[in-house]
């Protein structure tokens, strides 16, 4: 009798953290993998620290697949998702050899987000972003190679598009790494960063309390602010916007606005603003059998008139709560119901600092380099999944349980 199939589709941080959720639980459980395989499908070979995609040192942003999932017992194939045909329970693939289709007996959505990248004449052609490490690669590339260019107006010019965490995040970073790149080459043209935004402040969701600390930050580092400005196009060597003015400019990081997978559309179920699959609190999509949804391409009630963000803080429980409970479906046995009752908002911002906040309202608890100590960890240590080789370690980290919030690591303290 062939083995039973548990199939994630997405290597993020839900799909990879419900996959090893899914061995951990069918390891307790004393089942194999030849009676029910758990195999992740990921369009690389790696599991990318996307959150990271904005630092200056992209070099610890991919852990390979098969560091994590070999010694898991998980099984991968790397290859696009296609379609989903939710009747026949199967999910075609592009792989490198070719279309496979493979079938399935529980599937977990968990292929994330992208980009939103609107119409805007000369964006597709010229534009920057951080949102895959495909992406910041590209971006890195290109700063290295301003220095190679002819001396031109702008050429030293950052437009950051999206005055978000994403943006901001970006837009910190920026100052240094152009500065470093005319440093290398003893040059000294003008710098500028510029963060514009279509809102009228920088950080619209992050409140009063905490909105201040970011514009100091921004000042600091020499970033100036543009809001209520929309863009009308670019080419390469400038960004206009709609009221008319032209920034000379060669680079323009495009970080405003993400939307769930364009796949989730295909699921049959009616989806969300921001395109997410409905789920109940066991991550089961409403409406549909034997599918389970996860990270941020999943919108989950969060009980308090919240609902979970696109971020790794939710996609990570989510993940390991969807693959749990993928098995214990498949099984006959209970399932865990998820609930997330805290949230805090720890923003990178740069060289100055970072903001550490608690709550819905961003009650700011902590700035500067005490937060930024407390950002290190998460980023460093917190978000990446262990790379012992330990299968033990492996699972253990998999257990669909609540982590605490990060902890304020103190002055003096190594994270």
């Amino acid at each position: 009798m062939a083995a039973q199939r548990i199939l994630i589709v997405g290597g993020g941080f839900a799909g990879l953290w419900s996959a090893l959720s899914a061995a951990r639980q069918l390891d307790q459980l004393g089942i194999g993998q030849d009676s029910i395989e758990v195999l992740l499908i990921n369009r690389d070979a790696f599991h990318g620290i996307r959150v990271r995609n904005y630092e200056p040192d992209l070099t610890p942003l991919r852990v390979p697949l098969a560091a994590v999932l070999a010694p898991a017992g998980v099984r991968w194939l790397v290859g696009e998702v296609g379609p989903i045909d939710l009747a026949a329970r199967t999910v075609t693939v592009l792989a490198e050899s070719g279309p496979q289709i493979l079938a399935y007996d529980r599937l977990v959505f968990a292929l994330g987000s992208q980009l939103l990248r609107p119409k805007v004449p000369g964006l597709a052609e010229h534009g920057f972003d951080v949102d895959t490490y495909g992406g910041a690669f590209r971006l890195a590339q290109h700063l290295e190679a301003l220095a190679q260019h002819p001396e031109a107006p702008g050429q030293f010019t950052a437009v950051v598009v999206g005055a978000g965490l994403t943006g901001i995040e970006a837009a910190c970073e920026l100052p240094a790494r152009l500065r470093a790149v005319q440093e290398r080459a003893g040059l000294a043209q003008p710098l500028r960063v510029v963060l514009v935004d279509h809102n009228p402040t920088v950080g619209s969701d992050m409140g009063d309390a905490a909105r201040p600390v970011i514009e100091q930050a921004l000042a600091a580092l020499g970033v100036e602010v543009s809001l209520g400005v929309r863009v009308d196009g670019l080419d390469g060597s400038s960004i206009r916007f709609d009221s008319g003015e032209v920034l000379a400019s060669s680079t323009v990081v495009w970080c405003a606005g993400m939307r769930a997978s364009p796949l989730t559309a295909g699921c049959g179920v009616a989806t969300d603003g921001l395109g997410r699959l409905p789920v109940d609190a066991f991550l089961r999509v409403e409406g549909l059998r034997d599918v389970f949804a996860a990270g941020d391409s999943a919108n989950l009630a969060l009980g308090d008139g919240h609902t979970s963000v696109m971020s790794c803080q939710h996609g990570r429980p989510m993940g390991r709560f969807a693959g749990h409970n993928a098995v214990c479906d498949l099984l006959g046995l209970p399932l865990l119901p998820l609930r997330i009752d805290w949230y805090t908002t720890i923003l990178d911002l740069g060289p100055w600092g970072a903001l550490y906040t608690e709550g819905w309202e961003r009650h700011v608890v902590a700035t500067g380099e005490t937060a930024k100590r407390t950002k290190r960890l998460i980023n460093g240590e917190r978000i990446v999944p262990p790379m012992s080789g330990d299968r033990g370690e492996i699972l253990a980290a998999a257990a669909p349980v609540i982590q605490r919030p990060p902890p304020i690591v103190p002055q003096g303290s190594q994270p």
